[in-house]
């Protein structure tokens, strides 16, 4: 299995998600099919 990579706006748009739209960090993870970790990081 390989290690999927993720680009710089998907990662900021990830951040937006928590930061300024005030999702949860487990649903943005579930809606961006990520393991809510890697959000955290």
């Amino acid at each position: 299995m390989q290690r999927r990579k993720f680009g710089r706006e998907f990662k900021i748009e990830a951040v937006r998600l928590v930061r300024e739209r005030g999702v949860s960090v487990a649903q943005a993870a579930r809606d961006l099919d990520v393991h809510e970790t890697m959000l955290h990081r």
